[in-house]
């Protein structure tokens, strides 16, 4: 399932309303905030655009601080969705986003070829970062390497229930025969990558949707009391372990390769020294790592510069 709360709608808006008031020039606040700067350098001003979410968040500051380091003058501007932040790092207003893969994929392709347009992701990353560059390219967009690193949709249960049936994965709980009911978004009801793809793949006996939405307290605790017996969530979610919950391994590849990668204006950020300096990010950046970060800053309330500081240093990535 490719929505959920935290993250941008798929969905094709009005460009042209939503930016109408922001400026084109890069290094210009796109929504008069400039949130962070970097301590200058003498190989350029870089503009990285992040979402309104923790991990986007996080993600951005790894950037901002790791180009800092390499001698760029980064800074980091926040922006409330791809609808807004896509069009434009095109233009080159933003120079770096830090994406995934699959998500952008199918949104560029939304726009391109519209509502029937047929899916160009699959939980293949090679092919899915392909279809990507085939639709950026157009635009002015340069998809570097993507990484171990994802995001995807994903399914938790409780411990007691997954040690009680004998669970790891979703093809266990579909050979198990247990009903289940999973709190999520009411969408769930008819996204592919969800409760019909639970069915499809996995033989799951879905009785229904609790609408508590994706990875909220609200649904976790759900699942937690017994009132549901499935979750869906990310494999990001760095909470799981309060409410002594487990993911279960999608082992029959039904969600999407949404790997982290990083996604620059071809124009003004397209020169191998930026990709050579995102890139040992990138290669050294895991999925347990993001989890861990993101739990710093959601559990422990730090922030989000002080924990990508932390981990830049500790992994060697930076001059402490």
């Amino acid at each position: 399932m490719n929505s959920r709360t935290r993250r941008v709608a798929l969905a094709a808006v009005a460009v042209g309303a939503l930016t109408a008031g922001l400026t084109a020039c890069g290094g210009d606040s796109l929504e008069g905030k400039d949130d962070s700067g970097g301590s200058g350098g003498g190989k350029g001003k870089v503009v990285i655009g992040a979402a309104r979410f923790t991990e986007a968040k996080v993600l951005g500051e790894l950037y901002r601080q790791i180009l800092d380091d390499a001698g760029y003058d980064a800074s980091v501007k926040t922006v409330e969705n791809r609808e807004i932040y896509e069009p434009q790092l095109a233009k080159g207003a933003i120079d770096v986003v830090p994406e995934y893969a699959a998500t952008l994929a199918e949104f560029l392709n939304l726009k391109e070829n519209g509502a029937k347009a047929k899916p160009v992701a699959s939980s293949d990353v090679d092919d899915t970062v392909a279809a990507l560059r085939k639709l950026a390219e157009p635009k002015g967009l340069k998809v570097l390497d993507a990484g171990e690193a994802v995001d995807q949709n994903a399914f938790a249960v409780s411990k007691d229930f997954a040690k009680k049936h004998k669970l790891k994965t979703l093809s266990d709980l579909g050979k198990s025969g247990e009903k289940v009911k999973i709190a999520a978004g009411d969408e769930c009801e008819t996204r592919p990558f969800c409760a019909p793809g639970l069915k499809k793949s996995y033989g799951i006996d879905v009785t229904g949707i609790d609408p508590k939405g994706v990875g909220t307290t609200q649904a976790k605790q759900a699942v937690k009391n017994g009132t549901d017996q499935l979750v869906l969530t990310t494999t990001t979610d760095a909470t799981l372990e309060n409410f002594g919950l487990v993911l279960l391994e999608d082992d029959k590849k039904l969600q999407n390769a949404d790997n982290i990668v990083p996604v620059v204006n071809a124009k003004d950020a397209g020169d191998k020294k930026i990709a050579d300096v995102l890139g040992k990010l990138t290669k050294t950046l895991t999925t347990d790592d993001l989890i861990e970060l993101n739990r710093k800053v959601d559990a422990e309330r730090q922030k989000e510069a002080d924990v990508a500081k932390e981990y830049l240093e500790t992994k060697g990535l930076v001059s402490k």
